[in-house]
């Protein structure tokens, strides 16, 4: 029962690239993005449309920070609620971002031709697209981040017990008598080799 305490979790799965990481957010968001806009349509005969795209907004976005989690920055666990409402939180920035871009088109010609509509559009989601990628990989789900949220929860190690480097599995503890450190094993298959 002891070693199931000590054990150290299974090393997280390796990351894509930035290159792999952003084809994946372009595939994934991209792909829910064409489901949103076939669901959308369905789901406005049955109720207004702005409640029909806000209910596929939401679950859209939430769908895309499972996959973005999963799949597109391998973290390797579901995302939790901080990281989905930070998620949204980049989602609503890029929609502004792209509102303002329409707002600003209207200001400065107030009535453009479908091409400059378009155009304005696309390069603005584009750019906000770019931009909550990069919030994303560098905030959300970043490497750091993960690794730190293991270091509190799964490892269980605490501060005045120190991990041998190129020994995973013993970690020093310090004497509590003499002053001595004596060694501890932290793996099950040596924890009970040691007893």
């Amino acid at each position: 029962m002891e070693s199931q305490c000590l054990s150290r979790p299974s090393p997280a799965p390796s990351r894509p690239g930035p290159l792999s990481s952003f084809v994946r957010f372009v595939v994934c968001g991209g792909g829910v993005g064409l489901l949103s806009s076939a669901a959308v349509p369905m789901l406005a005969a049955a109720m207004p449309w702005a409640v029909a795209n806000a209910l596929v907004t939401a679950a859209g976005t939430l769908l895309c920070t499972e996959l973005h989690a999963l799949f597109t920055f391998g973290t390797g666990r579901r995302p939790d609620w901080r990281r989905h409402m930070q998620s949204s939180g980049s989602a609503v920035a890029a929609y502004l971002a792209t509102t303002a871009a329409m707002f600003a088109l209207y200001a400065v010609q107030p009535s453009p031709g479908m091409v400059w509509e378009q155009t304005v559009y696309l390069t603005a989601s584009g750019l906000a697209g770019v931009g909550r990628f990069l919030v994303l990989r560098l905030f959300v789900f970043a490497e750091r981040n993960e690794r730190d949220r293991r270091n509190e929860h799964d490892h269980r190690v605490t501060r005045s017990e120190t991990l041998l480097p190129g020994e995973p599995n013993l970690r020093l503890i310090p004497g509590t008598d003499t002053g001595h450190r004596q060694v501890a094993p932290t793996h099950p298959a040596l924890i009970t080799a040691a007893a």
